[in-house]
């Protein structure tokens, strides 16, 4: 499994009582999604390795795995800060609007009023305020993802229609004639 056809569930936080156990932090909006879990890559030397999951308990973002093959507390020590990888195919179905950031990479963003912008090169995860990076003519412009800007999302036509906040894009044209 290589790390392209996967997303980063989380990581090991640190070991958890002297059997092996591993506690971990689950970055996902819904972790009780993840309570059926049978296994988990763990990333170890810039590889991927297949970890097979006897026991899982959640609470909150935080979760206590037992690990078939971790049952000492120095083999737990030896995760600690490692991520956590689940193939892409393991992400739970959205709703038809809904979209995971790693399949908007590369839409093109059509403003409602100011037509073509661009494509979006990333997506930046910014705390509390998620950021679209869109290449408009060779400068990055950030557009902030929410339901005031996102007007609609195409997936069959790879195209996401938007409502940019007047004067943001002159922004970053100033900006970019400001340098030269």
């Amino acid at each position: 499994m290589d790390i392209d056809s996967c997303y980063q569930l989380g990581y090991v936080i640190k070991p958890h009582g002297l059997k092996g156990d591993v506690s971990i932090f689950i970055d996902a909006d819904n972790p009780q999604a993840y309570r059926n879990l049978e296994s988990v890559f763990i990333q170890q030397d810039n590889q991927l390795v297949p970890f097979f999951i006897s026991r899982i308990k959640i609470s909150g973002e935080k979760a206590i795995l037992n690990l078939e093959e971790s049952n000492d507390i120095d083999s737990a020590q030896l995760l600690k800060g490692s991520a956590l990888f689940l193939p892409l195919t393991a992400l739970p179905k959205l709703d038809e609007d809904q979209f995971y950031f790693y399949e908007i990479i590369g839409f093109v963003i059509e403003d409602e009023n100011l037509g073509e912008i661009g494509q979006v090169i990333t997506v930046y995860d910014a705390g509390p305020q998620d950021l679209l990076a869109i290449d408009h003519k060779s400068i990055e412009v950030l557009l902030p993802i929410n339901d005031h800007t996102i007007i609609k999302v195409d997936k069959n036509k790879k195209q996401i229609i938007v409502n940019i906040p007047d004067g943001l894009l002159d922004i970053y044209l100033s900006e970019n004639d400001n340098e030269d």
